[in-house]
């Protein structure tokens, strides 16, 4: 083992009193470090060869205790170290690192604190989605908590469970609502075990699982899709554009609202449109069709290589442009109910109804269902199939329709 623990005067510097203080000396891997074990006394006392406190100091009452002292901490320290060793990570952590598991700076740190800590290493990365998410979790841990600091060794099954509970205690809250919570403070969790604040064998997500309920129908027919198409309105004007905004997400590959807000003229390459999804990093690469490009050169005519392609983003900071994206996404969605009406289309029509719909009919014209999860940019095909849980009923009436029997 390339790391050791002994008992050490620190001479250094003396403190006020004329003593040095005590500590344990960590040497890992030819680096060293001290430990203070919050005990000092003068040098002549101090033993080097026996690394303890010499008989013949008569400042305290009991040299033996002292010493007795100094060897449990020296043994608790060894612990941990005989610890780490077992379970194979001693060999990859820093001397900091070793530290602070041995202080225990790291078993005990606050949860709130170092979900705090990654909300702002994602702004720093422009990676605000993923910041607000962590963001708005951690606000609901803390009014369950009270406000009460969280240490992460606390976040145990016993402490969902009772979040979950509160949670749903509520009646605006929902079980979706509360899978997106656990789905944000897993993944913190998950870097926490990473940044080994705590170990692999604490992990309360092996048995507490996230509950999600199927949620309704998002797709329309088709046939509302040309009615959303063929609608004759005044251009420029904002029903105009929310059509127009329904379509490009329909065309390609149901792209999410914010993606579209941020594509700029530099993302069309050779007819194509070429982007980076906000929310999974994943790169697409969609064939601009006729019909695609009749409506984006409308947005492209007099605009630059950075300009946005949509009137959506108007400021530059970035911070600003995702709040600019949320609140035209909630007037898009209000504007969507007003096209809903004028179609005759009774379902809920929202900015997720166009990727949910082009799932639904690409599946009904028989594309694969490896092909439409690529489309939409799934990792996994479960994802996917939970888009395309159940056929519309429309579908299902005409199947039934044909095993009449006579």
């Amino acid at each position: 083992m390339m790391t050791s623990l002994t008992l050490s005067l620190d001479k250094r510097r003396a403190l006020t009193n004329g003593n040095y203080p005590i500590i344990i000396r960590l040497t890992h891997y030819r680096k060293t470090t001290g430990i203070g074990t919050g005990q000092s006394v003068p040098e002549l006392f101090w033993d080097e060869n026996k690394c303890k406190v010499k008989k013949n100091y008569k400042a305290i009452n009991s040299v033996g205790s002292l010493n007795n002292f100094l060897l449990k901490e020296l043994g608790k320290a060894q612990d941990v170290i005989n610890c780490l060793h077992e379970k194979g990570e001693l060999g990859y952590l820093s001397l900091v690192q070793v530290k602070e598991y041995i202080i225990g700076k790291n078993k005990y740190q606050s949860f709130y604190k170092f979900a705090s800590d990654l909300e702002k290493d994602l702004r720093k990365a422009n990676r605000l989605g993923t910041a607000d998410s962590y963001k708005h979790a951690t606000s609901a841990l803390k009014k369950f908590s009270k406000n009460r600091d969280v240490k992460i060794n606390e976040v145990n099954y016993d402490f969902l469970k009772k979040f979950e509970t509160h949670h749903l205690s509520k009646k605006s809250n929902c079980v979706n609502g509360l899978a997106s919570y656990m789905r944000t403070i897993r993944a913190i969790y998950n870097k926490g075990i990473k940044a080994k604040l705590i170990g692999k064998e604490a992990y309360p997500f092996e048995e507490y699982k996230i509950r999600t309920t199927p949620t309704a129908k998002r797709a329309i027919d088709n046939n509302y899709v040309k009615e959303i198409l063929e609608l004759k309105l005044e251009k420029d004007t904002w029903p105009f554009h929310y059509r127009n905004y329904f379509l490009i997400s329909y065309i390609l590959f149901g792209m999410s609202f914010i993606d579209m807000a941020f594509l700029k003229i530099s993302n069309i390459v050779n007819g194509r449109v070429k982007f980076q999804r906000k929310k999974t990093s994943r790169s697409y690469d969609i064939k601009i069709t006729e019909q695609l490009k009749k409506i984006l050169d409308f947005y492209m005519d007099g605009k630059s290589e950075d300009d946005f392609i949509l009137p959506i983003i108007s400021a530059e900071n970035l911070e600003t442009q995702y709040k600019q994206v949320k609140g035209a996404r909630k007037r898009y969605n209000r504007g969507l109910k007003r096209i809903a009406e004028r179609c005759g289309i009774e379902d809920n029509l929202t900015s997720y109804v166009s990727r949910h719909s082009f799932a639904t009919h690409a599946m009904l014209k028989d594309v694969p269902l490896q092909a439409i999860s690529a489309m939409l940019g799934h990792k996994k095909l479960n994802t996917t199939q939970i888009y395309l849980k159940s056929l519309p009923t429309n579908i299902l009436d005409t199947y039934q329709e044909q095993l009449i029997i006579g």
